[in-house]
């Protein structure tokens, strides 16, 4: 029994290597989008890719929910959980980076011999996602927050870019297929992550509705964002995510 969270940890890690595989995958270009006279061409194995990512996350909810349920905390748990989050929020994310700016470059005159260090900047999420995880495994636990935005926040958010490039909403599709914003996208959150900024924790405790308060606009927003925004709703929450957690710690400072 007490290694069941461990078989939890051990299937996110699984999830994640699945997510990199169909992220790298080949495949013919679903989408045919014409804007200002270019074609937007993505492999249709990506957005399996996210969706492992986001089985991933559940996974790794879970298993914190199974350890608390069947009490077998461990370090070797909090170690292992740290080695599948690298995988999952921060190799298959960086995978996911990759292959965006190498579909922008791919867009363009002479794109297809882009420089390999025009797309090296995507191995910036993995390494800040395994900082992030390192630096968690050696701080003092707070039950309150974090420090840095979380790295399986960081990976889900990326996992919603082919999603919502599926669906083109609101026609992001050009704005988020420009290397320039990729790139933004990418230094802006591996910052994040090794950041210091304080992060609230979504775990609901026992100080009822006013102790919960954050938690429960966070929820909200989620709930109204996913209904009238759909995967756009990623991006949106995890925003509310950081402007809430900087005003409630500010105010509780």
């Amino acid at each position: 029994m007490k290694q069941i969270p461990n078989l939890f940890t051990l299937l996110n890690l699984i999830a994640g290597c699945l997510a990199i595989v169909f992220i790298l995958q080949t495949g013919e270009g679903i989408i045919n989008y014409n804007g200002q006279d270019w074609k937007i061409y993505l492999p249709e194995k990506i957005w399996w890719g996210s969706v492992c990512i986001g089985i991933a996350g559940i996974i790794d909810f879970l298993d914190g929910f199974v350890a608390r349920l069947f009490k077998s905390t461990s370090e070797m748990g909090k170690q292992l959980d740290s080695l599948a989050d690298v995988v999952s929020f921060g190799v298959a994310p960086g995978m996911i980076m990759y292959q965006l700016l190498r579909i922008s470059f791919a867009s363009t005159e002479d794109g297809l011999d882009v420089a390999m260090f025009s797309l090296i900047p995507a191995f910036l999420v993995p390494a800040a996602a395994a900082w992030r995880l390192a630096r968690f495994n050696i701080s003092e636990p707070n039950l309150s927050g974090f420090t840095g935005i979380p790295a399986p926040a960081a990976g889900l958010l990326i996992a919603s870019f082919p999603l919502i490039l599926l669906y083109n909403y609101f026609n992001v599709q050009q704005l988020l297929l420009n290397r320039w914003v990729l790139y933004l996208l990418i230094f802006v959150i591996s910052y994040l992550m090794v950041s210091r900024l304080p992060m609230i924790s979504m775990k609901f405790s026992g100080g009822g509705a006013k102790g919960n308060l954050p938690k429960i606009i966070l929820v909200v927003v989620a709930v109204l964002a996913a209904i009238t925004l759909k995967w756009l709703a990623v991006p949106v929450v995890f925003l509310a995510y950081i402007l809430i957690s900087l005003i409630y710690k500010k105010q509780t400072a």
